[in-house]
């Protein structure tokens, strides 16, 4: 007695479900990278705004820190005394620019309890440093 058996079938690899796989792949490393918002100043209490939105094309931070001791200045996480902020920052600038790129400039951080007068402090030392392009950050709020 002869059995027939039905003719065997090469096996493939589905592509349904690797497309699916690598589709949730994308998806996450999108939203992982979208997560990680440029934040180089430090942790301090921001103002509310109903409009912030960060800026992502600047390359230097400036962080104004309130605390018991005083005031504390930082850029890109390093200390600074207020008197050579200055020139360190110009020398941040020529070091970190490309000639073709735009021109450069400053996330602010500012503590909401920093007082008014030394924050101008601040941003006279931006502005003597050749800086012109300077965005204040702030907590998104009502």
């Amino acid at each position: 007695m002869k059995i027939d058996l039905p003719p065997k079938r090469k096996a493939r690899i589905e592509m349904l479900p690797l497309i699916d796989i690598v589709f949730l792949l994308l998806v996450f490393f999108i939203y992982a990278m979208l997560s990680m918002a440029v934040h180089r100043g430090l942790a301090v209490d921001l103002p509310v705004s109903a409009s912030a939105a960060p800026e992502k094309e600047l390359i230097l931070s400036v962080t104004v820190k309130h605390s018991e001791e005083g005031t504390e200045y930082f850029i890109d996480e390093e200390p600074v005394e207020l008197a050579g902020m200055a020139d360190l920052l110009k020398e941040r600038v020529a070091a970190g620019w490309a000639a073709d790129a735009p021109e450069p400039g400053v996330l602010l951080f500012a503590d909401r309890r920093v007082d008014y007068q030394q924050l101008f402090a601040v941003l006279d030392r931006i502005n003597r440093a050749g800086l012109s392009r300077i965005s204040l950050q702030a907590d998104v709020g009502p």
